[in-house]
């Protein structure tokens, strides 16, 4: 694979990852609509860890608290605020986890790749998103997270194995409309996706292992570094402007997209 493929791959998949707007739709539009080769589960594994690496590097000390409390939860202890957010994600990653593997055994998820189904989910949860951000109150912080809020909003993260809806955009939606601030939202939004991309990746990986060559390997390993620059670049850029712009600017993205893709679709 060519380093301008690679590097065109790993800033798609860094900069729609984080951003409200699906990694998993454009990944599977880029070949589609460009005639590009289909990158393969090497690749995929690889952006997957690259920027698993970079939410994991800007949320440091939280993930820091979460590992230490995962210690403890695993001893049955649910005695301090690592502990209880440990739980928290488990709670949050669990209908994902579940959802995921109901649709790879029924062969669902190969059905739900086309163009018409991410227009659809572009424009629909773009909608959404837009509704939820203008209704939802801005009454609570990360640190008020609880074992419900938790649960519904894996729930909605389910939703997002549907292409083009977007995970990080689905899980902020619902936070929104449970009353988090935007920042808040999208906080917790991306500590939802350590476990759940970490998922996702070992659930791709145990598919390639055997499989990946010399050359495999070392794509591979520029994607991932390529994917990590770009998520973290994509990722500071988001939760600065949070702080004084709200998800309209995605959404508008989202709809146009969407009504682009419906026209390509169906005519």
């Amino acid at each position: 694979m060519s380093l301008f493929h690679l590097f065109i791959l790993a800033l798609v998949q860094g900069l729609t990852e984080f951003l409200p707007v699906s990694s998993s739709g454009h990944l599977i539009l880029l070949p589609t609509l460009t005639g590009m080769q289909d990158q393969g589960q090497v690749i995929d594994v690889a952006v997957h860890v690259g920027t698993l690496l970079a939410v994991i590097l800007y949320f440091w000390t939280d993930v820091r608290i979460a590992a230490a409390g995962t210690l403890r939860l695993m001893q049955g202890r649910v005695d301090t605020q690592g502990a209880f957010l440990a739980l928290c994600l488990a709670i949050a990653t669990l209908p994902v986890i579940l959802a995921g593997l109901a649709l790879k055994l029924s062969g669902l998820d190969d059905m739900l790749r086309s163009v018409a189904v991410i227009g659809w989910t572009m424009l629909i949860f773009g909608l959404v998103l837009y509704w939820a951000d203008r209704t939802g109150a801005e009454v609570r912080e990360a640190s008020d997270w609880t074992l419900r809020n938790a649960l519904v909003m894996g729930l909605w993260q389910a939703v997002a194995l549907i292409p083009g809806t977007s995970r990080s955009g689905i899980t902020i939606t619902a936070a929104r409309q449970l009353g988090y601030k935007r920042t808040d939202a999208a906080k917790l939004a991306m500590l939802m996706s350590i476990p759940t991309i970490a998922a996702s990746g070992v659930l791709l990986g145990a598919e390639v292992v055997g499989s990946a060559d010399l050359q495999a390997a070392r794509d591979g390993a520029i994607a991932a570094a390529l994917a990590f620059v770009s998520a973290l670049l994509a990722l500071s850029l988001m939760m600065r402007l949070l702080r004084s712009v709200s998800f309209t600017p995605y959404v508008i993205y989202r709809v146009i997209l969407g009504v682009i893709l419906l026209i390509y679709a169906y005519s």
